[in-house]
């Protein structure tokens, strides 16, 4: 038996965010805009939702490197989009950051973090 957990209540001023899960999502993003970054490649797409919560979803594919190496990348960028995303990122948008290989594991975190915000910037002008 598996019980439901509560959405998580964004702090105020925050914008809630939830996670892509299925494949699906993640193409329709993959369909919209992209903003390539030294240490990823962030894609958006707006769902036309304004009072929707943002959604976030991360990728690292095998060209990342083995299996400690995608891990490892995908944590920073969802650290990373926890941090940015909630003050930076726009109700109703789903948002998937796909990691770069010997880059996203490796880069330095504030690059990373910068990083998302001038893509955010070109995504929303």
């Amino acid at each position: 038996m598996t019980a439901e957990r509560p959405a998580a209540e964004p702090a105020s001023g925050l914008l809630a965010l939830e996670r892509m899960k299925t494949r699906p999502e993640f193409l329709r993003a993959a369909r919209a805009r992209a903003v390539r970054m030294p240490g990823f490649v962030l894609q958006g797409r707006d769902r036309q939702e304004p009072d929707g919560p943002a959604r976030v979803g991360i990728t690292c594919s095998k060209k990342v490197g083995n299996a400690v190496a995608r891990n490892r990348a995908k944590r920073r960028l969802r650290e990373v989009a926890r941090l940015e995303l909630g003050d930076l990122g726009r109700a109703g948008w789903d948002y998937v950051l796909i990691g770069r290989r010997d880059v996203t594991a490796e880069r330095s975190f504030d690059s990373l973090r910068a990083d998302l915000s001038a893509a955010l910037e070109r995504l929303h002008p």
